[in-house]
């Protein structure tokens, strides 16, 4: 009889009796876990097949130990770019080891009886003359906060001055501004060839 099923995100082909490394679980040294995504159960050369997982089936386990696999060696490079890393590691994992394959569901633990709370046999009733009366406060009715004042009105701004006029920022603007504009230049007759206005 052997079962397939999902542990810690990894499938296991399981059997009773068979230790199993799967990736870390919680839990301590000796504590029962129970895993109920089973997605094929085979015995007596019959198979189930879940979709996706059989109802009402279980695999118990018990966690032997936690360990540490070997060391990876994670090494990167880009050629010609001066870059390369590298790095180690180690996955964790836990052995366990597989003690029940049932089809019928987890078996429910025998939960403790809390011990019965002794009852005084005498009903103890308060007599009818010895009934308190309470003084319930009236409420308060609300205070009434006293009316805002107004607010004097704003005095009204007095009325902005001209500002000067804006002096030229650099030295040679302020002689293009001093300056004033030249007169447009007569252009000088070309040299050469004369016309004859006599004729």
């Amino acid at each position: 009889m052997y079962a397939i099923v999902s542990i810690a995100g990894q499938q296991f082909k399981v059997e009773k009796g068979k230790k199993v490394f799967v990736h870390r679980l919680p839990g301590e040294i000796g504590e029962e876990v129970n895993f109920d995504k089973v997605l094929l159960i085979s015995h007596d050369e019959k198979t189930n097949v879940g979709s996706p997982y059989l109802p009402d089936t279980v695999v118990q386990a018990q966690i032997l130990s936690h360990n540490r696999g070997d060391k990876v060696l994670v090494f990167k490079k880009k050629k010609r770019k001066g870059y390369q890393k590298l790095n180690g590691h180690r996955q964790d994992f836990t052995q366990i080891l597989i003690e029940d394959i049932s089809e019928a569901g987890a078996p429910k633990r025998a939960e403790k009886k809390k011990p019965a709370v002794a009852k005084s046999e005498v009903p103890i009733v308060a007599a009818p003359d010895e009934v308190k009366t309470v003084d319930i406060p009236t409420p308060k009715a609300p205070v009434k906060k006293p009316a805002a004042k107004a607010k004097p009105e704003a005095k009204a701004k007095p009325e902005a001055k001209a500002k000067p006029e804006a002096k030229p920022k650099s030295a040679s603007a302020k002689k293009t501004a001093e300056k004033p504009a030249k007169p447009a230049a007569k252009k000088a007759p070309a040299k050469g060839k004369t016309k004859d206005t006599t004729k």
